[in-house]
Order: C-alpha cells, then structure tokens, then sequence
C-alpha cells in the first residue's frame, strides 16, 4: 500500500479486459518486466479518509478565529453553463458543480448535500461510473487530483494523481468502468488514460494545442477514443509499436466544410463518428474525413444553434441543441447518408422533436438509471435543471423543472433589513427573491434587459421592507414592491409572493453599476458606466432631480454616516477617480431646459500608484538589515583577527564594499489600474482596492485641500497618504468589502473566489488599525468565480456571497448556547420588531431637521454677502490681469514697477479670428485646374493603347474554339505566336517612347521656364517705378490692404505689446519673489547675527545693517487674501474703532490697522517656518553648537585659551554672516538695476509701438469708410474669376476630351486600314475569288440594335427580308456563269477562307459603328468647345471690368492713405539729408528709408549693368544655337524622307503593295495557324462526315423500305380506284336505263375530290422523299455553317403533272420550319387513311 504523501505515478500495464480487447483488434500491450509491478495493485477494500483530504477553511496561525467561523448552509445556483455539469448518481440523486463544491440534489426532498474539493482550486469535471457504483472528481489547482468517490458511503476510495498541471477540463470512464480517461485544460492538454482502481497511468499524450473539450471511449471499441475541441476532432487508438503500447491520434481533416469547434459527438457501431458543428448541422465522420454533412430539408439547419450532445439510444439518434430543441433522427438513413451533388449537403428531416418552452438552452443530457425507462434529466444553460420524457407517445409527461438558478454574472445582491430574505439579478434578465432561512425561492421576474445592479430600499423608506431598486442595462431604473397574491405586501415566511412594478425610471443610457440611499432615505442617487450620476428626491413618487459627470464608469456609491457633519456622496470610478459631492436640493433645481447639475461643492481624488514606492522602500529596508548584519559579523571578524595579531585581507575588505546593484525604479502601470472597490473611513478619508499592479493592498486616502474645484480630467493624481498589506493578495485583489452590524468584522470578497473574514478591534472604526489576523474560505470558482458581493444577514446570523460564477451561497454563523434563541426556531424568516431602530431614526432626523432649518434661516444672509463678494472681485480684481507691483532696490533708491494690465477680453480674439477668417477669400491663392483630367488622359490613353493590343491579339488569333494542335506542329505554331508576340511587345515598346518623346515636345509658343520664372520675379521685385504718391501708381494685388487685414494687424501689434508687457510683469514678478526670499534670509541671518553677538565682548560686536521690510506695494496681492481669523479680527477692530479714533483723533483707518497686523503675522509665520528649515546659505554657523566659556577673574590658562578659540570662531562666524549679507544686498540692487534698464528699453518699444498703433488705427478708420464700396467690387471680382476658373477647367477638360477622341478616331482607321491589308495578304493577289471575296468582305449590312423584347422578333424578320434583299441584288456571277450568293461559300472556294473573310467583315463592321459613333462624340465635344470658347471671353470681359473698377477704388484709397500723417521717431545720426554740411530746417523733400535700403540700390545699379552685359552675350549665343537647330532639322527631315522612300520600295519589291507592317507578324502567325486550323477541319469533318452518313444510310434504307410499303398501299388503292371506276360506269349505265327522263345530280363530285386527295398524298410523299435527301445532304456537313435558304426561279411544269419540288436550304420554297413540320404531320394523317366519317362516304 502506498505512503499517505501520494502513490506511485509510473506507467503500468493495462488490464485484462483493455488487453483483451488490445489482442483483439491486433495490438499487443507491453508485458511486465517483473512482479514488482504486480506488488504495487492497491487492496479492493482500501480507502481514504475525507476529514483529512477535503480543503477547510484557513485561518491565521496562532490566532483565536475558530476554524468553524462560518459553515456552509445553502447553495442557489451552480455553474450551469459548464460542459457536462450534471451527473446522476442513483434515481433520486443528481450531483452537479457549484465553485468549489460538488452539490448532490435529491430530486424529491430537494435537499442539498455538499463534497468540498481537497484541492481548494475548484472543480474541473465530474463523471459517474457506468455502474453507478463511483463517481470521479477532477479538480483545477497546482497539480490537482482525480478523486474517486465510492458511492452512496462518498468515501474517497481512490485518488489520481499528475494527468496535468493546473485543471481537468473532462473525465470519462471506459465501457465496462476499468479504465478512466482525463484531460487537461491549457497549458498541457494532456491525455492521461489511467488503471483508476490502482492509480496507475496507464498512457499518456498530449491531445491538441489547443482547448479541448471532452474525450469519450469507443462504446463498441475501448481501445478507441475520441477527443474533440476548437477547431478539431481527434480519434485515437491503442498501438503496439517497438517501444511499446501507444497512443496513436488521427485529425479530423474538414476539407471543403468550414472549420468549426466542434462540442459533442458520438461514434456509430460501424466505426463512423457523427458530430456538431456551430452552425447547428451534422458532421458524419469516416476515416478522419468527413463523409457528409447532414442538414433539413431545404438546406435548413439540424438546430438553431450549436449542437451540444448526442446520444444513441435504441437505434436512434438523438441530438440536444443550444435552441432547446431535442430531435431523434433516424439511425440507419444517417449511417447510409452520401451527399447528392457537390454541395456535399444530405437532407433529412428527424422523426421526433421535442422543443423546451421559454428560453431554454440545453447542454447536456443524462438517462435514468431504471431499465427500460425513457425518463432523462437535463442540464439547462439558461439557469435550470429538467426531467424529460422522451417516449414521444401521446402520454409522455410535461417536462419538469427540478432546480432553478441564475444564468451568468450575478450582477446585483442584497438582503433584507428587516428579514431573511435575498434579491439578486443577473444578465439573464430575471430578478429574484430567496428566503434563505428556509432555502427557497419566493419569486423570480422577467424583464426585457439584464439587470445590472440592486439594492433593497431601507425602512426609513420602506417601513415594511419589500421595496427594490434595481438597475437594468439600458439605463433603466425600477422600483419593484414584493407582493402576495392578495396583493399584501409580502414578508419571509409567508409563503407565494410576486414582484410588482411600482415606477420606472431613465435616467442612464449606459447600464446602472450602482444604487445607494441617502442616511436620511430623501435622496437616491444612481450611477453607470457612462460616468453619470443621476440624484432622486424620495416620496410616494420617485422625482429627478438633476445628474453630474464623474471622471470615469461608477464602480460604487456611498452615503457619509449619522457621525459626519454633513451629508456627501463617495463616488467610486473605475479609472481611479474618487468625487466627493454634496447632494443637491430638489427645490433649487431648475430643470426646465436640462437636468445637469452645476455648482455643486465636489472634491476628486485621483489615485497614482505607489507599488514601486513600496517596493523600492522594502528593498531599501532588506539591504539595510542585511548591511548592519554584515558590518556586525564584519566587526566580529576584526575583532577576532585583532585578538590573533592579523590583518584584513583585501577580498574581506572587498567583501565589505560590495553593492548589492540598483534599487528598483519607480514605475507608474499604464494604463493605470483598475480601482474595484472602496469605502469611507473618516470623514475626507476612504480605502482603496485597486487591481492589476497595485493589488495586494489596502491604500488609505484623502481629499487635497487645496485646489477642491479643479477640473477632474486635468488634474494631478494624488498619492495615498497610507497603505496596508493584504497578505496573499498579490494578484488577488478585493473586489467587495462589506461590515458586520457591529463593525467587528469585515468581510472581503477576492478575485479568486475566496471569502475572507477580518476580526476588528473595537477602536477600529475603519480605520483597521487592528487589520492583521483573517479567516479564508474558497467559495467559488477560482478561475473565473471573483466575488462580486458579500453581505450579512440583518441580525448577523448569515453570510450571503454572489459571484461571476453564477453561484450564490449561504454561510450560517454558529451561535454560542448562551446565545442561542430558545425553543424551537421558525422554518421560515420573520420580520422582527423595528420599533427601537425607528426611534433612533426619528431622534436622527428631528436633529437633522433642525440644522437644515438653522440652515435655511441663515440661508438668505449668506446668499447676499456671497452676491456681493463675487461682484466685488469681478469689478477689482477679474478685471485686472495684472496689478501694479513695484519692487524697490535695499541700499539705492532704484526701483521698478510693473504694468497694469486689463484683462483681455473677447473682442479683441474674435476680431483677430474674424480678421482672419474674412481675409481668406481676398487673399487666398486658387490652384490652377485639377490634375484629374491629366490624369484621366493618360488613362485613357491605356485605355486606348490596351484596346488597341486587344484588337490585334483579336485579328491575330483569329476564330476561337479550334482544337487542340499536338507533336512538332504544335511547337512550330507556339513558337511562330511567341515570335509574334516578341515581335509586338517591341512595337508597343517603340510606340511607348516615342509617345513619351513627342509628349516631352515643346510647344511652338512655349518659353523656356527658366525665362518665365525670371520675368515673374522682375514683374514682382522691379515695380512699375512710381511712388505711392503718384496719381498713377497702382498698388500690387498682393500688396493691398483692407479693413480685415488692418484690423489683424492691430490686433496682432496689441498682441505683441501684451505678451512683451507679460513677459516683464512675470519677470518683476520673479524678482518680487526673490526679495520675499532675500527678506526672510536676511532676518533669519539678523537673527543669527545677535546670537553671535550676544556671545561676543562688545569691542567685538560690529553694527548690524539695517534691516529690510516689505513695503505694502511690493506685496499688494496680500491685501485681497483673507481668512476666518481675519474676518474676526476686522469684526473687533470694527467694534473698537469708534472709541479709538476719539481718543486719538487720528490714526490709521481700520483696513490699513488691519493690512499692517496681517502684513506682520505673515512675517512672523515665515520666520517661524524659516526656523525649521535646514540646509539653507545662512545655516553654516549655529551659535548652539559653540558653548562659551565664563568669564571669571580666576580663570586658568586651559579656560583663557579656550574663550580665545572661542572668540576667533565666532568673530570668523559674524564676518562670513556680515559678508553674505552684503552680497546677497549687493546681488539683488544688481537684478534690479539691470531689470530696469531693460524696461526703459521696452518704454521706448512701447511708445513706438503706440504712435504705430494710432497710425494703424486711423487706417483703420480710413479703410472702413472704403469698405462698403471695396467690398461688392471684390466680391463681384471674386465671382468673375471663380467663373472664369471654371469655365477654363471645362474647356480644359473639353479640348483634352476632344483630343483624345481625335486620336480613338485615327487608331480605328488605322485599324480598319490593317484590316484591309490583312484580307489582301490572307486571299492573296491571284486567288480565283478574290473578287468575290473583297466584296463579301466590303459588302454593307443594315446591323440591328438591340430593341424592346415585343419588338424583336419583328426587327429581325425585318433585317431578314432586307439582307434577302441586298444580297439579290449583290449576288455575283460564277465562272460558269451562274450567280453567286455571298452569304454561301461558292463551290471550289475554301470554306475556311470564306469564314475567315466573314469574320473580318462582322469585325470590320464592329470597327464601322464604333468610327461612327467616336464621330459623332467628337462632333458634339466640338459644338461644345466652340461654345465654352464664346463663354470664356464674356467672362474674361467681365473679370477685366470689375478689375479696373477695383484699380480705380485703390488709387483713390492709396491717395487718402497718402494723407494720414506717420510719426516716424529719428536721431539725428539717422538723418543723411544734408544740404551745404547741415541739415536743412525743411524735411518736406526727404525720403525715409531702411537702413540698408541705399547701399543696397547702388549695388542693384551695378549688378543690372553687369546683367545687362550677360543677357547681350547670351542673346549673341542663343543666335548661333538657333541657326545651327536649324540646319540640323533640315538635315533630319531629309534623312527621314529617305527612310520613307526605302521602305516604301522595299515593300513594293517584296509584297507588291503597300502594308501595315506591324501586322505582319500577327498575320504571318494568322495564316500558318489558319491553314493548320482548316486541315485538321477538314479531317475532323471528313471523320464525322463518314460516320454521319453510315448513320444516315440506315436511315435512308429504313425510309425507303416504308416508301415502297406506302407505294404498294398506293397501287392496291389505285386498283380499287380501277374498279370503283369500273363499278361506276356500271351504275351510270343502270342509271341511265332507269332514269331516262330524270337526270341524277350525282356528277361525280365526291370521285373527284378523292382523285385529287390521291394526288396530294402522292405529292406529299414525293416532297417527304425530297426534303429526306436533303437533310441527309445538309447532316453530312455538319460542323459548316448553316446558311441561309436559297431562292431558285420555279420552272413551269407540263400540264396534268405534279410541280417539281422547288427545294431551298432544306424547306419548301420560303417556307418556314413551323409550316413544313405542319405540313408533314397533315401528310402522315393523310397516309394514315381517311378519317372514319370519309370512309363511309368513298364506300
């Protein structure tokens, strides 16, 4: 028997019955090596004990939690939506998974019992053994185990131990229970088949790379198993190779279908796998591939949904869907099933259907254990447990509900404070109520949306507590009551109860995260993820009162306490963000036009990590310690080595200077983390669980008191001022806090599932000073299970915990017996007496009440000073920008001052804006046309281009369709086409480039750009040399001005001036501040100084420089701050300053009495501070550390000696104060000399800058009066050239359209002409029916378009008639002298020939249309262009009116303009206008001028002549060149003609006539692949021909033998004719005798008309034969065209005989195939006989 630590884990060998089956399908299983593994086979009859494997809760070591501190009491919901989580046990027992616990229900007590896990990592799988005997248990954790539990004992009779490394995702039991096969879940995946009864691996593999969802054993097989997953199915086997059994796995292969994860399948007894796919059809498995896929009829799908179960149970298949849907299908159809076209889709209809009612989402199945029985239970997704009958006969039980829970998230909880009862709601949609005390549930309500947060209303505002606030994902807000049927308001314990709507509310778009109740119950505020807060006043009738933005989604809400003053809102955000805001009275809102709130008091935290801090300090801590642990044992080493008379060694001494490296950076996580939960501790106080990096702690926090209304998005982050350490919670944040009654313990709910449970001190009161010692207990899943919320029972008594898991436990707290309630306790909750909470409550509010009437009393006094302070500010202090501060030099009289500055107010921006704005359209620069149809130009020249290429490949290949060309001609034909090809690629490629050259061709009149761009710059720079004083000058357009453009400059120059006065002012500012510094230094160091002096003889002591004080102008800011204290001392001096002043008489006025003492505190406040800091220039000397001597007459020499060290030190101490002193004094006088000089300069700048402003201004003024005329005319010249723009763009594009149409038009003839030239090298000159053929090739067909589909029909019987037409008088004369139709191949004429030129004609044709049609385009682009041209120079007119109208308006502008009067400030070394060596009293005659402008014009002078010589000898130059091109052209074009008259002779020499010889390749190609096509032609219709007529023969034979039979039908009908004539005459004769006076109206009629029926048939039969003879003669060319009829001239008959039959294309004369098909079943009819009414007649 193995130790208790574990058991063996070695690989060992399978059992008998798996080996037999191994044996049976060919594979040997290893055998053993010795008996030792024989030894190892565990007892029948050994067990573990559960006590000591299950995990129990954990608490602290030696602390005094009991283990005991909660137990579990219930479960109200389990992991619905896990794979497989439902087991049956026995008939009456059904076990499922809930978190951490296996949950075994009894289906008819409804009782629970409970299996923790022994891991405490949670439960991955469960699986029942096929005889019920056992059921496993797979646990997620560190390497977690399988459990083997016996039942009904639950005794762990076996455990297993390393399949995989974190959790089972799936076990199953083999068949006949031998074998037991797990799977891992990520990262192994691993597949461990197990001899379970003796824990031994039996294989192992890992299964896939990616999740797997379950493995099942072969039912027919064991030695098989299927494994299935995300995007595969695997099937495996047992194999026997070399090193032994393995494991051998196939994947599934979809081919063509779609990948799919593939949930359930099951494998038939043939070997076939038939699995599920996500879109809801049937996979049907055979040899890892996929043989069909099976759907509905009509291509519908198996289920709506994804399949998640089969089963095959007595010969049917059944099929469980995600759509609540249970179908059986046929077994033998579906093992039989092949797909019927390529679709690879069979279809198939199931032959019975149950379908759940509601929303129910099934997942899995499990049968009842009783033979025979067809009741199953059914696992619902949705929330639920099912008992279904699935007999399908007509008394087959309505399914049953046995268990109902939550589906997902639980999103909301809370309990009751009046009862034991719970509310939950989760994403499902449902709101419920659970009576915990009796472990059942009262009610559960449908809504549309999933709910999102609850929270149960209080008494003070629900006295009988059945009300509920629950929050919904729209954004929705209701208010449920919890009713009786009766309508009462329900209470625990008194049985059925229903939720009822009582309001709704919408004040969100996003979902509700949070609901809390003010302590008064007046106020409800509601927050979401939208990061909105929306507040309620609470009556009869829930009334909005206004919302606020919060910087991030709400995470929670708190209500401050009955011990804080006032009522504040804790707003938790997500994103780290803590809002502390005052709740808003309902009566002072105004929500008319919106419901936000503004001017409410908030305070915001944001949180900024300190983890790294942490970190670093603790890392700092450790290196301490273990530093002082070194030096310790260092000096023990030395002290050692000391005593033995030795010496340090380097390496020891090395040892010691050793650097342990870096300290960890400080590092801030981004994005920041996540904060999860908090809650208040003091008043301004509140903890933080924040997660992600900053887990595994608990960070206390508070409100900055400074700057409470700055803006929350752009504000610092705020650091914690506290932390404490979560113990293991590193990584495992809290994600709920919640407080017992008596605040003694505090309950945490953990990322991982666990609920913690801290005792309290009770001097706590949050502050969790006594935080240390917890009690653990792992709840839920550990995966995905984090408890969301955590609450006590209204008496203490329970612990209700709701996770992401969907799991919702109750936890009961053992009482002591003392504390026990006596007698027997009620089964069910009720309400206990509130009496006593409510007359605390009723004393809370009466106190409430009255300070809000205190409040409101004082309300208005405080509104009018508010009032009338804020217009105090406004009117003194917003309106200024800067005040003046004048800061004085300490030893001179220097000093300077700042400039007051206005506020800039918006006027001044929006004139610069508009400035702006406006100026743009004169001002802005239009681009020239776009270069889209540049572009499009060049497209469509490819276009073109690929057309043409198109056409020649057309021209060249010929008739497509031609067969195949095989062996040495194949080559020679691919070679001749690649040559061709080679051949035009090289075309193309010259085309290219001398498309490219002619396209780089200059104009005739194009400039060069290097001339134009000189020409624009002279135009620019050079002017037309008039002064602005002239009467002619006219102002550039780049250089006018307007009223916007003047504006912008004002505002631009006052801009300048206010930033240049800004910068001064900041820089005074700075210096202010310096002096604040340098005054505070210096009275510390006149501090110093006396106590130096003070222990100095006074021949010692020098005299101290005065000390500096802050006048009142250097600090005038101080007199606009104020505080409480302030406020109370103007109170007092207020009071006694009558009496004062008439005692006095005279004196400081109250302000200024109030002003010095502020001044003075503030100095004194410094000073003090002053004194506390350390580090500063004056701390180099501290009279406390220099004790002096006493100066006694009996001194001794020591103490003589001593006072006189003592004295050189302290005189060297009053020197070096004294000198810092002077030179901090000196410093300062220096900045502010220099900083003055400075600001006189930028006085001078500013009076500048104000004599240029009142220039500008007057311009301004100027320029307005000219606006309202300037304006229309540059608006109406604006729209003129915007006219002119457009009309240029469109006559642009037009011309370039008309030219590229130009250019289509002279590629189609040059087409056409190459066709011509083709047909001529195609016929060749001397060809017998060139004639013939050039005039079927140019002959002109009427072509028709395409018309309405009532119309066709007649169109081409037209177009018939006119080509029938049109050839008759086109027909030829043949050699014989026959005509010749040309829509018929002449006899000894190449058919293949005849094709080709029919074929060009259609192309040729084609070209024709498509000539005509660029013709016409062209023609309407050039009525067009001719009438934009017309357009062009109307608007150029218009645009050259409008300018000169405009010229006119700016000389008379610029001559006003030359009035204004410019102060220009000059020195007289700037003046050069000198007359006679001085300058003249008249200035009138002087030109002012930059700087650099004169020297610059005379070296302009100089560099125009030197250009002016360039240009002459580049002209000179140029000359030369020009005659030499000339030349040169002249030259070319004679070479070019030539070349011209050498090709010419060369093609007349070779080919006789001119061609195109681009097409010569392409038709060399065309004729050699023509004739190879028309030989193979003629064999292949040769062959055919041949067989055909064979056929035909037969037929012929088979046509002639019924022609004889009707033929000698005809002669016995002839001979009866004979006799019926002989028999006539007979009877005429008979006649005659006895009716010899009477003459008989019988003239023979009827005889007559049978002859000439006779005659008919004849006919009919002869025509038959005729029209026989030619199909025969048409079917012996089959693969020619099919030709029209021809016309031949009837030729006149002898008398009394049958006309020939004129024959034409295998009719009757024109008549059409309808009619002769009629004709020829008339003249079967005919050959049939006489119908029965003649006959009687002709007997």
């Amino acid at each position: 028997m193995a130790s208790d630590d574990g058991l063996t884990q070695t690989q060992t060998n399978v059992l008998p019955r798996a080996q037999q089956d191994a044996e049976s399908n060919g594979v040997s299983p290893e055998q053993p090596e010795n008996e030792e593994d024989v030894a190892t086979r565990l007892p029948v009859d050994m067990y573990y004990q559960y006590d000591e494997l299950y995990s129990k809760p954990f608490a602290t070591p030696d602390s005094d939690i009991p283990e005991n501190l909660l137990n579990l009491s219930h479960s109200f919901g389990y992991d619905c939506g896990r794979r497989a989580n439902l087991q049956l046990l026995d008939e009456s027992t059904l076990a499922f998974i809930a978190g951490n616990v296996l949950v075994m229900l009894d289906i008819s007590t409804k009782q629970q019992h409970y299996l923790r896990s022994c891991s405490g990592g949670g439960i991955g799988a469960i699986m029942s053994h096929p005889s019920k005997e056992y059921f496993a248990v797979a646990e997620k954790g560190h390497q977690p185990f399988i459990v083997v539990y016996e039942y009904p004992s639950l005794q762990p009779y076996r455990i297993l131990r390393g399949g995989t490394a974190l959790a089972y995702s799936y076990v199953d039991f083999s068949p006949d229970g031998s074998l037991l096969a797990s799977m891992g879940s990520a990262p192994d995946y691993m597949l461990t088949l197990w001899d379970w009864k003796h824990e031994q691996v039996v294989l192992r593999c890992k299964a896939f790379s990616q999740e797997v969802y379950r493995v099942t054993f072969s039912p027919e097989n064991p030695a098989h198993m299927t494994t299935s997953g995300s995007g595969h199915i695997k099937f495996w086997k047992m194999a026997s190779t070399f090193t032994g059994l393995k494991l051998q796995g196939l994947l599934g292969m979809f081919g063509k279908t779609s990948l799919t994860d593939i949930e359930c399948y099951v494998e038939l007894p043939d070997g076939k796998v038939v699995s599920g796919s996500k879109w809801g059809n049937m996979l049907v498995w055979d040899g890892g591939l996929i043989k069909v896929e099976v759907c509905r009829k009509n291509k519908k799908t198996c289920h709506a949904g994804t399949i998640q179960q089969f089963s095959l149970d007595k010969g049917e298949l059944m099929s469980i869907g995600a759509d609540g849907a249970i179908r059986t299908w046929d077994f033998e159809i579906l093992n039989t099933a092949n797909a019927s076209n390529d679709s690879g889709l069979f279809e198939m209809e199931p032959m019975n259907e149950l379908r759940m009612g509601g929303n129910a989402s099934l997942c899995s199945l499990v049968k009842s254990s009783v033979p025979e029985s067809s009741i199953w239970f059914a696992q619902d997704s949705n929330g639920g447990v099912w008992r279904l009958d699935l007999s399908f006969s007509n008394i087959s039980e309505e399914p049953t509900c046995l268990f109902t829970c939550h589906a997902g998230v639980i999103q909301g909880m809370d309990v009751s404070r009046a009862s034991h009862l719970m509310a939950t709601t989760a994403l499902d949609c449902s709101v419920k109520v659970f009576d915990f005390l009796s472990k059942t549930e009262l009610t559960c309500s449908q809504f549309k949306q999933g709910g999102t947060a609850l929270i149960w209303a209080p008494s003070l505002v629900n006295e009988k507590g059945g009300l509920l606030v629950t929050g919904f994902q729209d954004g929705v807000v209701r208010l449920l009551e919890l009713l009786d049927p009766q309508g009462a308001r329900a209470l625990a314990g008194s049985g059925d109860a229903e939720l009822r709507l009582k309001q709704a509310l919408k004040p969100h778009n996003a979902p509700v995260t949070a609901i809390a109740y003010e302590r008064n119950g007046e106020v409800l505020a509601t927050g979401s993820a939208e990061g909105t807060v929306f507040f309620f006043a609470v009556g009869e009738e829930y009334k909005p009162i206004g919302l606020i933005n919060v910087p991030g989604p709400v995470q929670g809400l708190e209500w401050s306490p009955y011990s804080d003053c006032k009522s504040t809102l804790l707003v938790f955000c997500r994103s780290g963000h803590v809002v502390e805001v005052q709740p808003p009275e309902p009566v002072d809102q105004n929500t008319a036009k919106t419901y936000r709130l503004s001017g409410l008091p908030t305070r915001t935290f944001h949180f900024r990590s300190i983890r790294s801090r942490i970190k670093r300090e603790e890392e700092v801590a450790r290196r301490r310690v273990i530093k002082e642990a070194r030096r310790i044992k260092s000096e023990e080493r030395r002290r050692k080595a000391k005593e033995q008379g030795l010496e340090p060694t380097e390496e020891e001494l090395q040892e010691e200077e050793d650097d342990e490296g870096d300290l960890p950076s400080i590092f801030i996580p981004e994005p920041p983390s996540p904060l999860f939960c908090g809650f208040r501790s003091e008043p301004g106080m509140f903890w933080l669980s924040m997660g992600g990096y900053d887990s595994g702690f608990l960070y206390h926090c508070r409100f900055s008191e400074e700057d409470q209304d700055r803006d929350p998005k752009g504000e610092p982050q705020d650091e914690p001022f506290a932390f404490l350490a979560v113990h293991n919670a590193d990584g495992d944040p809290i994600h709920t806090v919640s407080f017992s009654e008596d605040q003694q313990l505090m309950l945490c709910g953990m990322h991982s599932g666990v609920l913690r449970a801290y005792p309290l001190g009770p001097a706590d009161q949050r502050s969790l000073s006594s935080l240390g010692a917890y009690w653990a207990l792992s709840l839920h899943d550990n995966q995905y299970g984090h408890l969301r919320h955590a609450r006590f029972s209204h008496d203490g008594r329970f612990v209700l915990t709701a996770g992401e898991d969907g799991n919702i436990f109750s936890l009961s707290v053992p009482l002591p017996r003392e504390h026990s309630p006596p007698g027997r306790e009620s089964p069910r909750a009720k309400v206990p007496s509130p009496r006593e909470r409510q007359m605390r409550d009723a004393m809370a509010r009466e106190t409430e009440e009255r300070v809000a009437a205190t409040r409101r009393e004082l309300a208005w006094e405080q509104e009018r000073n508010t009032i009338a302070l804020e217009k105090l500010q406004q009117r003194f202090r917003d309106a200024v920008s800067w005040d003046t501060i004048t800061v004085s030099a300490v030893d001179s009289e220097d000093r300077v001052s700042t400039y007051r500055l206005p506020a800039q107010v918006e006027v001044r921006g929006h004139g610069a804006s508009g400035a702006g704005g406006q100026g743009r359209p004169g001002t802005a620069r239009h681009a020239g046309p776009p270069g889209v149809q540049d572009g499009a130009g060049k497209d469509g020249g490819r276009k073109d281009a690929a057309g043409e290429r198109q056409h020649a490949s057309h021209l060249s290949t010929g008739t497509p369709g031609g067969p195949k060309v095989a062996g040495m001609q194949a080559e020679r034909l691919q070679r001749a086409a690649e040559k061709a090809e080679r051949a035009q690629a090289q075309i193309d490629t010259w085309k290219k480039k001398w498309a490219e050259l002619y396209a780089a061709k200059p104009d005739e009149n194009c400039e060069d750009p290097a001339d134009v761009l000189a020409i624009q710059q002279a135009i620019e720079n050079m002017g037309d040399f008039k002064l602005k004083t002239d009467k002619d000058y006219s102002v550039p357009e780049h250089l006018r001005t307007s009223a916007d453009k003047k504006r912008a400059d004002l505002v631009t120059l006052e801009g300048q001036v206010y930033a240049k006065k800004t910068e001064m002012n900041a820089r005074v500012a700075a210096l202010q501040e310096a002096k604040v510094r340098l005054v505070s230094r210096q009275r510390r160091c006149s501090r110093r100084l006396q106590r130096v002096g003070q222990q100095l003889p006074p021949h010692l002591v020098l005299p101290a420089p005065a000390p500096l004080v802050l006048r009142p102008e250097e600090v005038p800011e101080r007199r606009l701050q104020y505080s409480r204290a302030t406020l109370e001392r103007y109170a007092a001096l207020r009071a006694d300053g009558p009496t004062n002043q008439t005692q006095e008489g005279k004196g400081p006025t109250l302000l200024e009495q109030l002003e010095q003492e502020m001044l003075g505190a503030e100095e004194d406040e410094e000073e003090d501070e002053a004194e506390e800091e350390d580090g500063t220039p004056y701390s180099a000397v501290k009279s406390n550390d220099i004790p002096m001597p006493s100066a006694t007459p009996a001194a001794t020499e020591l103490e003589k000696e001593l006072r006189m060290e003592q004295e050189i030190r302290l005189t060297y101490a009053q020197d070096c104060l004294l000198e810092q002193m002077a030179e901090a004094r000196a410093g300062f006088d220096g900045e502010l000399r220099l900083l003055r000089h400075q600001k006189l300069e930028l006085d001078c700048q500013g009076e500048a800058a104000d004599l240029q402003h009142v220039t500008l201004f007057q311009e301004l003024l100027l320029l307005q009066d000219f606006e309202d005329s300037q304006s229309p005319l540059q608006g109406r010249l604006q729209a003129h050239r915007d006219d002119q723009r457009g009309v240029m763009d469109q006559l642009d594009g037009c011309g370039e359209q008309l030219e590229a149409k130009r250019d289509d038009i002279g590629k189609l003839q040059e087409s056409d002409q190459a066709m011509m030239a083709a047909l001529q090298v195609s016929v060749g000159k001397n060809h017998p029916f060139s004639d013939f053929l050039t005039r079927v090739f140019k002959k002109k067909i009427k072509r028709v378009k395409a018309k309405e589909p009532g119309e066709e029909e007649e169109e081409e019987m037209d177009s018939e008639e006119e080509e029938d037409e049109d050839s008759d008088e086109d027909d030829s004369v043949s050699n014989d002298g026959e005509a010749l139709d040309d829509s018929v191949c002449p006899p000894n004429c190449e058919l293949e020939l005849f094709e080709m030129v029919i074929q060009m004609r259609e192309q040729r044709l084609d070209l024709e249309d498509h000539l005509a049609e660029e013709k016409a385009a062209a023609e309407s682009l050039k009525k067009e262009y001719d009438s934009l041209a017309k357009k062009l120079k109307v608007v150029q007119a218009s645009v050259k009116a409008a300018e000169e109208q405009l010229e006119m308006l700016s000389r008379e502008l610029q001559q006003r303009l030359n009035q204004l009067y410019v102060v220009v400030p000059l020195r007289l070394h700037q003046i050069e206008f000198v007359r006679g060596g001085a300058v003249p009293s008249d200035l009138s005659q002087a030109v002012v001028v930059g700087r650099g402008v004169v020297p610059g014009l005379q070296t302009r002078v100089q560099g125009l002549q030197t250009e002016k010589q360039q240009q002459r000898e580049q002209y000179r130059l140029a000359r030369q060149q020009n005659v030499l091109l000339l030349r040169h052209r002249a030259h070319m074009e004679a070479q070019l003609l030539e070349a011209e008259q050498r090709c010419t002779l060369k093609q007349m020499q070779k080919l006789g006539r001119l061609v195109d010889v681009e097409a010569l390749p392409s038709l060399v190609a065309n004729m050699n692949l023509q004739q190879e096509k028309s030989r193979l032609d003629t064999q292949l219709r040769e062959a055919a021909r041949a067989k055909e007529a064979k056929h035909w023969e037969a037929k012929l034979d088979k046509a002639q033998q019924a022609l004889m039979e009707v033929t000698r039908a005809h002669t016995e009908r002839l001979v009866k004719k004979n006799t019926l004539i002989c028999g006539k005459r007979k009877l005429e004769e008979l006649m005659k005798v006895r009716q010899k006076k009477k003459r008989g109206w019988f003239d023979g009629q009827r005889l007559r008309e049978d002859l000439g029926r006779l005659r008919r048939l004849v006919r009919t039969q002869r025509e038959e034969a005729q029209v026989i003879k030619r199909e025969i003669h048409i079917l012996s060319r089959k693969g020619g065209p099919v030709l029209p009829p021809q016309q031949l001239t009837p030729r006149p008959h002898p008398a009394g005989l049958l006309p020939p039959l004129p024959l034409q294309g295998g009719f009757v004369g024109n008549v059409s195939p309808k009619m002769w098909r009629t004709n020829r079943r008339a003249a079967r009819r005919t050959d049939e006989g006489p119908s029965p009414g003649n006959q009687s007649g002709v007997m």
